[in-house]
């Protein structure tokens, strides 16, 4: 796993919501700060829909912002586009945006949600698409977060809906580029950074419990995208 870290190089990761990163790459990311490697994170909205507090988008920024620097990272970007509208905002310069931090970063590898959003939600679809076009004509290598063909845990994916939106592109184990089973210090970190996005997972690990949830965030898989047909 220490080569395929290095082979990483610098690392931009382009999101939709708080969270997000974490979910999905929050180990990698707590892996690739702890080896000296840099990690950029860019976050489409500051969340504001995700649930009914007042001033969520304040909370979720500064959720996010512990977790983050739980993680080690320590270069992050919001975009602040409108939690829920993603979908609607002008693709073009969205993802001119995108392509300035690309410019300015350099990365070797960009990790963000392939066309399927991984869980169908219409925000993640577009980051997904503004990834693509920001990309054309470089040799940036660009990984989707991905599953695995056995699923963690699917009663708990059917119990809580997790892809009552859309479900996320399947990839053998053989084919899938990052998949990093995360050790026990590195998912102390990631759960952690978790449960400081109280707002997003309070529910969740009192109903689940928290073994039960820790084993469901304990593998994180990213694949290149699927070749066009």
């Amino acid at each position: 796993m220490t080569d395929v870290l290095a082979q990483l190089g610098t690392v931009l990761m382009v999101w939709a919501h708080p969270d997000d990163e974490t979910y999905l790459a929050g180990g990698l990311s707590a892996a690739l700060t702890a080896s000296g490697q840099r990690v950029v994170c860019v976050t489409a909205t500051r969340g504001e829909a995700g649930g009914e507090a007042a001033d969520l988008a304040a909370i979720r920024t500064t959720e996010l912002e512990a977790a983050l620097a739980l993680l080690g990272v320590e270069e992050h970007h919001w975009l602040d586009y409108p939690d829920g509208g993603c979908a609607a905002v002008d693709e073009a310069t969205a993802a001119a945006r995108v392509r300035g931090y690309i410019d300015v970063v350099d990365p070797d590898t960009v990790v963000t949600f392939g066309p399927d959003g991984f869980t169908g939600h219409p925000d993640h679809q577009a980051v997904s698409r503004w990834v693509d076009l920001a990309v054309t004509a470089r040799k940036t290598r660009v990984l989707h977060a991905v599953a695995r063909e056995q699923r963690p845990d699917a009663s708990l994916d059917e119990d809580y809906g997790v892809f009552e939106l859309g479900l996320p592109r399947v990839v053998p184990d053989d084919e899938i580029d990052v998949l990093f089973a995360i050790d026990e210090t590195l998912l102390e970190r990631k759960v952690a950074a978790l449960l400081l996005q109280e707002s997003q997972t309070a529910g969740l690990v009192a109903a689940v419990g928290l073994e039960r949830f820790r084993a469901w965030v304990a593998v994180e898989a990213l694949a290149a995208p699927a070749p066009t047909r």
